[in-house]
C-alpha cells in the first residue's frame, strides 16, 4: 500500500476494533483477500503480459463454476487428441496469471502433453478481486473435475503451497488433486506469517488479529496452523521437486529446505540461484529440470540433506519476507 493509503487503513482499524475486535478481524481478512488488479503496471510487466498472451492465443478457453457463485478461468493445450497422453496441471502465484506462467507453459505442450493453466478468481481472465486458499484449492479440485485426472502439477509461488494443500487433502470435503508428481517453484511452506506480517501492517492489536486468524477456520473448516504444506511434504506419498533461488526476497529459501526436511527422501530440491521469485519460472535451467523430473527422472535436482535438517530443526518457522505480494 501506498504511505497515505495505509496510514488511512490503520486508523480505519485502530477505531473499528476499539468498538468491536470481532468486527475489525472480519474487515482485515476481506482485505487480505482482496487481490491486486489484473492489469499489468509498468512497462517490464506489460511487455511479459503481451508476450505471454501471444503464447497462449491458440489454446481453448473454459469457465469453472465454483461456489457461492465465483469462477475461475483455464486454458488448454493439446486438448481432445485421441490416444493416451500426460495431463499437467499450471497453477501461479498471488496477482499472477497463466500469461506470465507462458514459456513454463509452452514447454510442457511442447512435449505433446494436455496441459491446463488456471487463472484462480481475481486473478487473470477470472474477474473479481477476492482469492483465498480455499478458494484456490476448490478451483484445482473443480479443475480435475472438468478435465480429468491430472499426470503432475506444477505450482509458482502461492499457486504451489495451493497445490501441497490439495494433494494432502487438507481442505474438508475438497477431493485431492491427483498426479504422481508435484513441482513447487519459490513457494512457502506454511501461512501463518503471512496474516502476522499483514496484522501488523494494518496496525491490528490481539484480539482482532486472533478474529482475522479465525476468519481462516470459518471460511475453510480448516485453523491456519494447519496449513501446513511443508509437513504434507512428508505425507502425500509422492515425489516432490523443490525449485527455489536463494537469492528470492520474497518467499525465504529456508522454505525451501523445510519441505526438504520434511519430505525426507521423496522431496528433491534444485537450487535456481540468480533468478530470484518470478523470473525464475521461465529460466531455461528451471525449464529443463522440471522436464527431466516430469519425465521420470528422480534424481532431478539436489537434496544436502545434512544443511536442510540442520536449517530446518533452527528455524522450523520462518522469517518474514519483505513484501505480502509475493504470494
Amino acid at each position: 500500500m501506498a504511505n497515505f493509503a495505509l496510514d488511512v487503513t490503520r486508523l480505519g482499524f485502530s477505531a473499528l476494533q476499539a468498538i468491536s475486535p470481532d468486527l475489525a478481524g472480519r474487515a482485515a481478512f476481506q482485505l487480505f483477500c482482496r487481490t491486486p488488479s489484473a492489469k499489468p503496471k509498468g512497462v517490464k510487466a506489460k511487455a511479459a503480459h503481451a508476450a505471454g498472451a501471444a503464447r497462449l492465443a491458440g489454446a481453448e478457453r473454459f469457465t469453472l463454476r465454483l461456489a457461492g457463485g465465483r469462477q475461475a478461468h483455464a486454458y488448454r493445450l493439446n486438448g481432445g487428441a485421441r490416444g493416451k497422453r500426460r495431463r499437467y496441471l499450471v497453477t501461479h502465484g498471488w496477482g499472477s496469471g497463466t500469461a506470465y506462467m507462458a514459456e513454463l507453459v509452452s514447454m510442457l505442450a511442447a512435449t505433446g502433453a494436455e496441459v491446463v493453466a488456471l487463472d484462480f478468481p481475481g486473478h487473470g481472465r477470472s474477474g473479481g478481486r477476492f482469492l483465498h486458499m480455499g478458494l484456490a484449492v476448490e478451483t484445482i479440485a473443480a479443475a480435475e473435475a472438468r478435465f480429468g485426472a491430472f499426470d503432475a502439477a506444477i505450482g509458482h509461488s502461492f499457486g504451489g503451497a495451493a497445490l501441497m494443500v490439495s494433494a494432502a487433502g487438507l481442505l474438508p470435503g475438497v477431493a485431492p488433486v491427483s498426479g504422481e508428481r508435484l513441482v513447487l517453484i519459490g513457494a512457502p511452506s506454511e501461512m501463518g506469517w503471512l496474516f502476522t506480517d499483514f496484522g501488523g501492517m494494518v496496525g491490528l492489536r490481539p484480539a482482532a488479529q486472533a478474529a482475522l486468524e479465525n476468519e481462516v477456520h470459518r471460511v475453510t473448516g480448516r485453523r491456519l496452523e494447519d496449513f501446513d504444506a511443508g509437513e504434507a511434504a512428508g505425507e502425500i506419498g509422492r515425489a516432490v521437486l523443490v525449485i527455489h533461488a536463494e537469492d528470492d526476497k520474497e518467499v525465504s529459501p529456508l522454505h525451501a529446505r523445510r519441505y526438504g526436511a520434511a519430505g525426507r527422501g521423496g522431496v528433491r530440491l534444485f537450487w535456481a540461484n540468480g533468478f530470484g521469485h518470478r523470473r525464475i519460472v521461465g529460466a531455461a535451467p528451471v525449464l529443463a529440470v522440471i522436464a527431466a523430473f516430469l519425465d521420470g527422472d528422480r534424481e532431478a535436482g539436489e537434496a544436502p540433506d545434512e544443511n536442510i535438517k540442520k536449517d530446518a530443526e533452527i528455524i522450523p518457522f520462518f522469517e518474514l519476507p519483505a513484501r505480502r505480494a509475493a504470494l
